[in-house]
This record gives structure tokens, C-alpha cells and sequence, in this order.
């Protein structure tokens, strides 16, 4: 399980402190600036996010902040929170051995909710596209939580655990949000006989990711890593740390876990597994880039209220019992697009010349705007730019050239299958 990665390219031919290193990071820098934005902690209508403590400049703390802040990490806002950007070991070194070891991040402002009651499931259908009640016990999936124009309001993951409750994970900046449409259709459920109640959970966050991970936690489980495929889950102990709910899951499309553990504990966890030398302590704009690399999606950049499943490429999420019952938001509108096309798609591109941006036009063949980047940085990995962005539907066909517009330059770009990087997820045997 901890075999070398198939797939992989050599390493970046980019030299720490070169000019193809400068580049890499000023495009990541670039890619982040957007993002790096404080919000406004959660309305006491909304819950306060426990977990979360503010100090005076408004940000939230993690668990780990102090940890964080003794091993070098450079602090950013993120979504109304304080989170590192990136360790002294540099972007381009913590990036790659992610790839070819495993690294630590703290998501510990990622909102966990724990979701009770014999209507459950009832309640997450109302709300999302995926078939939830088909999940086995220890099973989740990938979902959209949709609006009534289609719209993706936000992209979460649910699992079926085999404690009697759904646990959710939605993203940070959506938390505010999440929580008053979840709360919202509860209240609307109970006025209606309903049995559904939520609970929002304080554990940390941790994701351990990358090809080693299995050897690395295998160490500290009496579990059998082997048999938990990927997107699966189990509450178990890790390393001494009882009730650590693990998620064979992540965002870097590699092998990795996803471990929620009881709070006051996750500074014990965190140090125990920053102890073992094959694991390094990863950032934000680490995260970015591996995620690029595997085609996945950042909530507000490549996908939001205004994105629908069929534009973003998305519509896998959606079951085949509820496209046949279009029971969920917005499915008149989103299974229209099914049948007549949408306008635009979302789609991958390469490229030569300068880092593509975030809001960079794309041209077509005679030099017409036909779409926007949404995501963009050069790849450690490949050493070349990648980006994915939406673009007219007739340019969407993979191996279209095009060009992008960089300060006023023209480079051509090249739509490109995604992921750009070969995932890596476990299925067990």
C-alpha cells in the first residue's frame, strides 16, 4: 500500500529559487489572492461554529494554530479564518512530496454536521442530488447542495455512518449559509411531523494525504486500513486517540484519510503524526495545486450558486433514482440541460508562456472571447500551466486549441483531459 504511485512524471524541472520556481509561486500566490479573504464570524442565527476561537484581528483559530505558528507556517486569512499558506520547506518541495510520501493539513474550518432522526434521509434529499438513501452504513459520497435555479449552493460530502446519523462536511465559506438552508428545511420538516434534528460537531478536522498514508496510520489502528475503500468511513482509535471518525477521502487526488478528532486531542494527534519523518506539514497553497492537478473543483471559483451539475461536469453526482424522481432543487432546470446541452462547459486547459489567472478571457480561433478561467496555476508536477475554466460548449471538445489572454498577450492553450495528474484513490479488494 505504500508501493510509489503509478503514473507519475519525474520530478519538477523547476530549481528552488529559479525563475520557474518564481513563477510557480507568484501563480499560486495569484490563484490564492481572491480566496484569502476574511469573512465575518457565523451569526449567533447561523450558530457560531465551535472550534472556532477569535481573537482580536476577527480571525478564527484552529486547535492547531499554535502548532502551526512553531513550525514556520506562513498564517493567511481564509474564509474568516487564520490557516498556514505554506511551511518552510516552500510550495514546490511540500508539493511534490505529497505526491511521492504524504503530508498533514489542518481542515479544521471545514463545517462537520451530524444529521439525527428516522428522517434523515429524507431531510439530505430535499437539499441534494445524490441518492443518499442507497449508502450503506459507512458509506458517503460527493454531493451538491443545489437551489431552486439550478444553482450550486454549495459541494459536500455525506456519509451513511453506523451511528444512526449522517455526518456532513461542507466547506468554510459556506458555512453560514449551509447552516441556515439545513436549519431552515428542518424547522419546515418538524412543523410537518418530521423526525430530523442536527447537531454541529467541534472536532478537528486533519487530512493525511498521499501514498504512504496507509503505512503511516496503518501504525496507529487496530483497524485494517486495507479493507476501508475509498470514500468510506469507521470510528475507531488513532494512535491512542478514541473516537477519531477516519474518511478514506481527500482533495489531492491521491490515497488519503480524512480524520474528525475530538478537539481537545487533535494537537496529541497532529504531533504524533508530524513525528513520523515521512510526513510533512502542508498549506493552502498546496492544497490549491494538488487539487488543480486532479481536476477537482474550488467552491466560488470554479463552481457557485450561478454553476449548474451539467455545466461543471458534474452531473455523475446526480443518482439514477433521482434524475428519474427529479425530487431535488432545480432538477426541471438542471435535467433540461441534460437533454438540450448547456451553453458552456467546464473544461481543462495547458498551456505554454506566463501562469494562467483566474479571471483570464479565453479566445477562440479568431480571437473572440468564448469563456473564463476559474482556477489556474503552473503544475509542480507536469512543469507546465494548467488551469480549468468554463468555455462555449462548441470549444469544449477535448484537444481544442485556443489562446488566453495574459497582460495583454495571446498564448495559445490547449483544452486538456482532467484530471491532469492519475488519481490514485484506494478500492479495496
Amino acid at each position: 500500500m505504500s508501493q510509489e504511485p503509478r503514473g507519475r512524471t519525474g520530478p519538477c524541472r523547476a530549481r528552488e529559487g529559479g525563475r520557474e520556481e518564481r513563477m510557480l509561486r507568484a501563480g499560486c500566490r495569484a490563484a490564492l489572492s481572491g480566496r484569502l479573504l476574511g469573512s465575518a464570524p457565523l451569526s449567533a442565527a447561523g450558530g457560531q461554529r465551535p472550534g472556532g476561537a477569535e481573537t482580536g484581528d476577527g480571525l478564527k483559530r484552529t486547535p492547531l494554530d499554535a502548532l502551526h505558528r512553531s513550525r514556520g507556517g506562513r498564517m493567511v486569512p481564509f474564509a474568516g479564518w487564520s490557516l498556514p499558506l505554506h511551511y518552510e520547506q516552500g510550495h514546490l518541495q511540500s508539493h511534490l512530496h505529497t505526491r511521492r510520501r504524504c503530508s498533514l493539513f489542518d481542515v479544521s474550518h471545514m463545517l462537520q454536521i451530524r444529521v439525527y432522526g428516522r428522517d434523515r434521509i429524507k431531510f439530505m434529499e430535499s437539499l441534494v442530488v445524490g441518492d443518499i438513501a442507497e449508502l450503506k452504513p459507512g458509506q458517503g459520497t460527493l454531493t451538491l447542495l443545489t437551489n431552486e435555479k439550478g444553482g450550486i449552493e454549495d459541494d459536500l460530502i455525506v456519509t451513511n455512518t453506523s451511528e444512526d446519523h449522517l455526518y456532513v462536511v461542507s466547506n468554510a465559506g459556506c458555512a453560514e449559509k449551509d447552516l441556515a438552508i439545513m436549519r431552515g428545511r428542518a424547522t419546515e420538516l418538524q412543523a410537518a411531523g418530521s423526525d430530523v434534528h442536527l447537531e454541529v460537531s467541534d472536532n478537528a478536522l486533519l487530512a493525511l494525504q498521499g501514498p504512504s498514508m496507509a503505512q503511516v496510520l496503518q501504525a496507529g489502528l487496530s483497524d485494517d486500513l486495507a479493507k476501508l475503500s475509498f470514500m468510506s468511513s469507521i470510528t475507531t482509535t488513532v494512535f491512542s486517540v478514541p473516537g477519531c471518525r477516519v474518511t478514506r477521502c481527500g482533495y489531492t487526488g491521491e490515497d488519503g484519510v480524512e480524520i474528525s478528532v475530538p478537539v481537545g486531542q487533535a494537537v496529541e494527534l497532529a504531533e504524533q503524526l508530524l513525528g513520523v519523518p515521512e510526513v510533512w506539514p502542508a498549506g493552502l497553497a498546496v492544497r490549491d495545486s494538488l487539487r488543480l492537478e486532479a481536476g477537482l473543483c474550488l467552491y466560488g471559483n470554479d463552481i457557485d450558486e450561478t454553476t449548474t451539475p451539467a455545466e461543471a461536469g458534474l452531473m455523475w453526482t446526480l443518482g439514477k433514482r433521482r434524475r428519474a424522481a427529479m425530487d431535488f432543487p432545480g432538477a426541471a432546470i438542471i435535467m433540461a440541460q441534460v437533454k438540450e446541452k448547456p451553453k458552456r462547459k467546464r473544461v481543462g486547459l495547458t498551456s505554454v508562456g506566463p501562469p494562467i489567472r483566474p479571471h483570464t478571457a479565453i479566445l477562440g480561433p479568431e480571437g473572440t472571447p468564448v469563456g473564463t478561467v476559474t482556477s489556474g496555476c503552473p503544475s509542480p508536477s507536469l512543469g507546465k500551466n494548467i488551469a480549468m475554466g468554463y468555455v462555449e460548449t462548441a470549444h469544449s471538445r477535448t484537444g481544442t486549441a485556443l489562446t488566453v489572454e495574459v497582460r495583454k498577450k495571446q498564448h495559445p492553450a490547449l483544452v486538456t483531459k482532467m484530471p491532469f495528474v492519475p488519481t490514485q484513490y484506494y478500492m479495496a479488494n
